[in-house]
């Protein structure tokens, strides 16, 4: 067992995560915010795969199938003795946003019951804030990487499907948002151009892999854009030029269906573009975290998110920070219950309790 770290009030609080933001049914438990005892995820890639990306209706059903098995499941692997698992959980907590209207719903409804029937306190997360306490969790049973509490202050690089932010942490409830993504994030963007390049659903995995087996990245030379923010971000117009550039290969206009032109390219053209694309994309990143770096001296630089597993963004950040990133395993690093039952310590800790006859989603909330 690690020393716990000295910010560290409570002991021995075992808090019940839920998370059901977008396409994962998750339910995680979490001793004093660090120690993970049960993570479980339900994934429903391979249902949305077919449609080219999540469609909220289907995955607000698969929520209701598999909600409450993977709680169970949950309680089931952090207590395997205890005859009454409920008894060893201190608190519930629960996504309450940003995400899909449908599947927050199934979380935040199921915490709600649990949380009265079961007398236990409720504490609705923000996402996009968990991702970073990903970072604080000991994930012991992944031998692979090591584990390190981060030092404040933290700067964070926060980038997913849905989000693309850069925060300074000057202690847990003691934040600066520096700057965000002004339209897509990397990660929808890594969608979009895989769906023009005809690579499978999600892009970020899928053009990392093309990519791995060759590709000229610097054969396009894509654009960046200029923000009156430096650390904001806009990944709208990479993903355009990226549209028109392989129009030009085709030697098609905009007239013609863009879901096509996939077909009219070779392999070596699909993977050239493809590893410019998430060049200029991932140096867009770290572009700004350097910046950010050299302008506020955090103590420790992490990276949270899906996008954290991208092998081109670790191996930029490693080349160009003069200090070591931290990351969480790469199963805290996408969309997981375990972050929401880390952050949900630290509201405990403050004693921030929520009414489950109140606690309502908020789709587009905001850090």
């Amino acid at each position: 067992m690690p020393t716990r770290s000295c910010y560290q009030i409570l002991y021995e609080v075992n808090i019940l995560g839920i998370e059901t933001s977008c396409d994962e049914t998750a339910a995680s438990v979490v001793e004093d915010g660090q120690e993970l005892l049960s993570n479980v995820v339900v994934s429903q890639i391979d249902i949305h795969k077919v449609f080219g990306g999540v469609v909220p209706e289907v995955a607000a059903r698969s929520h209701i199938e598999v909600m409450l098995p993977v709680i169970d499941e949950a309680l089931a692997k952090a207590f395997p003795s205890a005859e009454d698992k409920w008894t060893k959980i201190d608190a519930i907590a629960v996504t309450k946003g940003p995400g899909l209207s449908g599947s927050l719903l199934i979380g935040v409804i199921t915490a709600r019951t649990l949380a009265l029937i079961k007398n236990k306190p409720l504490y609705g997360i923000n996402h996009v804030l968990a991702h970073v306490y990903a970072n604080f969790i000991n994930n012991h049973q992944d031998t692979s990487s090591r584990w390190i509490v981060p030092e404040f202050p933290v700067l964070a690089l926060i980038v997913s499907g849905g989000h693309t932010q850069l925060a300074l942490f000057r202690d847990h409830y003691d934040y600066e948002l520096l700057g965000q993504t002004q339209d897509d994030a990397v990660g929808e963007a890594f969608d979009k151009v895989a769906k023009v390049l005809g690579l499978e659903y999600p892009g970020g995995p899928s053009i990392q892999q093309i990519v791995e087996e060759g590709g000229d990245v610097h054969r396009y030379e894509f654009p960046k854009a200029r923000l009156s923010n430096p650390y904001d971000f806009s990944f709208s117009g990479l993903k355009t030029a990226v549209l028109r550039q392989v129009q030009v290969i085709c030697g098609k206009d905009h007239a013609f269906p863009s879901f096509e032109l996939a077909e009219l390219l070779s392999s070596e053209q699909v993977k050239d573009v493809a590893a410019s694309f998430q060049r200029v994309a991932v140096e867009t990143l770290v572009d700004k975290t350097l910046k950010a770096y050299h302008e506020f001296s955090p103590r420790t630089v992490v990276v949270a998110g899906g996008v954290a597993a991208n092998s081109e963004l670790r191996r930029q950040l490693k080349e160009r920070l003069p200090i070591d990133i931290e990351y969480a395993p790469i199963n805290l690093c996408t969309d997981n219950a375990a972050m929401i039952a880390s952050l949900g310590y630290f509201h405990a800790e403050r004693k921030k309790v929520d009414n489950p006859h109140e606690l309502e989603i908020n789709t587009s909330l905001t850090m």
